[in-house]
């Protein structure tokens, strides 16, 4: 039997679940479309700016995570921001990099098809640029992608994985500010009772930052993000603007603005399992709408894919 195994999607489920498998010594290849890893785990950087656009912070609870917190607090890529609450340093990418730094990624890399016989398992790109993927075989799948594009791409192998169709997204608009003047006016973390605005926070105030100039990250409501996710950049990111000043007080004019959709960003309604497995195929699926919107959920989803991959190869 062909062990090698592909990954589709190199967000924080995906490496874990590479990470685990390599160190039991199956040949792993992951698959991203854009050219970073992280998923949400995200920094945004632009003249010279930074931003973390996606997850602002995480926190750790059960063992395995808090064994990889204290691991990566060691070794100088996360801090503490406040309270229980966790960074990546000098960005939020940067835990996604250590946790990629030994898996073979292959970047812009959009997997449009799976194909499936007895043979094993082959992968066709969006554009065919690169034919080694497609000769490529796989004797699994594991598709660490939010749940509809996941569902989606196995159907393109005739295969239908129906637990993906209940877990529910939020999307989320976010918006990132930066300041000539300093804003203190503006607290480092504001979760307001808002229609518009779910959460500001400055992101020059956490560990490893520049600290000038002054920069924020601020996400709309899920109710909000819904109502404009079809709206261009500009227009969602004038309308957030304005709200942002009318719940600040602020009206300095910002040297930069940038904005970001995220259609599948916070898991409102989890599939409640740690992920999926269909043995017959070995095709499999996992990521934070398996457990909850937490980049822990993630994390504790790619182990327990992984795992179960291995399991699976003993029986």
């Amino acid at each position: 039997m062909n062990n090698a195994i592909a990954i589709i999607g190199a967000g924080v489920a995906g490496l874990a679940a590479a990470e685990c498998l390599r160190s039991k010594g199956v040949k792993v290849t992951i698959f991203e479309k854009s050219q970073g890893v992280g998923g949400r785990m995200a920094t945004r950087r632009r003249d010279g700016l930074s931003f973390d656009h996606g997850a602002q912070y995480l926190t750790a609870r059960t063992p395995s995570f808090i064994d990889e917190v204290r691991r990566w607090q060691e070794e100088g890529v996360a801090d503490i921001w406040f309270d229980d609450k966790l960074v990546g340093v000098p960005g939020m990418t940067a835990l996604a990099q250590d946790l990629a730094r030994k898996s073979e990624v292959v970047f812009g890399q959009q997997i449009s098809q799976l194909h499936h016989d007895e043979t094993g398992w082959s992968l066709e790109t969006e554009d065919d640029s690169d034919a080694r993927y497609g000769k490529a075989k796989y004797g699994a799948v594991v598709l660490a992608i939010p749940a509809p594009q996941a569902l989606a791409l196995a159907k393109t192998a005739g295969i239908d994985l129906p637990e993906l169709e209940r877990p529910v997204y939020a999307p989320c608009l976010a918006m990132m500010l930066a300041f000539e003047q300093a804003v203190p006016s503006i607290p480092d973390r504001l979760l307001p009772d808002d229609p518009v605005i779910a959460w500001v926070g400055r992101n020059s105030s956490k560990p490893g930052r520049m600290t000038a100039p002054e920069t924020f990250v601020v996400h709309a409501t899920p109710e909000w993000s819904r109502r404009h996710l079809n709206h261009t950049r500009e227009e969602s990111g004038d309308l957030l603007l304005e709200a942002f000043y009318e719940l600040t007080g602020e009206r300095q004019k910002p040297t930069a603005l940038m904005g970001h959709r995220w259609r599948y960003a916070l898991v409102e309604e989890a599939l409640g399992q740690s992920c999926v497995w269909r043995d017959d195929v070995r095709l499999g699926a996992c990521g934070d709408w398996c457990l909850g919107p937490r980049v822990e959920s993630a994390f504790e989803s790619g182990v327990a894919m992984a795992e179960q991959i291995i399991n699976a190869g003993k029986s």
